[in-house]
């Protein structure tokens, strides 16, 4: 075999090997890196932005439908309290007898025509509180003692005798009713007339 010489103006070539390209550039990861870097960081400031709306919508005080606004006191409706409130009775005052008596025992006073001291006196006040005229007299009244004793009256014998009067509505009087011994009065009672209605009074 004979070995040839390269012609002038031709590469020589190496026996058995063909020319190998030069090697090709490597790739960086530089870029990739950097990029997904930045997308990082716009997500994070996303959600940062996400969660900052969400909690400042919880704490705007906005409406929902669900929240409850505090109502005025003024504007409250009436509860069942209030409207049986309103459909209970009124209760009305109460009514005056038509006549009241009141008694006190006090110190007998003589007058000319008691026979010694052995006399016991009520001072009464009697009080019309009817629409019509009543009478007074020292006789419709008697004197009910501790005992259950009544006791009449004896006319004339204490100086502050209660007086034989007309009473208009309205008016009272006051004197006092006399019985004869010593006891300790327990209550009043006036007949309008004698014969008419009875009004007890405690003796204080």
């Amino acid at each position: 075999m004979t070995y040839q010489q390269p012609q002038p103006g031709y590469p020589q070539q190496q026996p058995g090997w063909g020319q190998q390209p030069p090697p090709a550039p490597k790739k960086s990861n530089a870029g990739k890196i950097i990029g997904f870097g930045c997308l990082g960081i716009i997500g994070l400031f996303v959600l940062i932005g996400i969660i900052g709306a969400v909690a400042m919508g919880g704490d705007d005080g906005s409406d929902t439908g669900t929240s409850k606004q505090p109502t005025a006191a003024g504007d409250a409706k009436p509860g069942k309290a209030d409207d049986a409130k309103a459909d209970a009775p009124k209760e009305e005052p109460a009514k005056k007898a038509p006549v009241t008596v009141t008694g006190k025992q006090v110190d007998f006073k003589k007058s000319i025509l008691a026979q010694g001291d052995n006399y016991t006196s009520v001072q009464v006040t009697i009080t019309n509180n009817s629409k019509n005229d009543i009478d007074i007299n020292p006789l419709y009244v008697t004197i009910t003692d501790t005992d259950g004793s009544k006791h009449t009256a004896e006319l004339g014998v204490d100086e502050d005798q209660l007086d034989t009067v007309t009473l208009a509505p309205g008016e009272n009087s006051t004197g006092t009713v006399t019985g004869k011994g010593k006891f300790e009065a327990k209550y009043v009672t006036y007949t309008d007339g004698l014969i008419g209605d009875s009004v007890r009074g405690d003796v204080g």
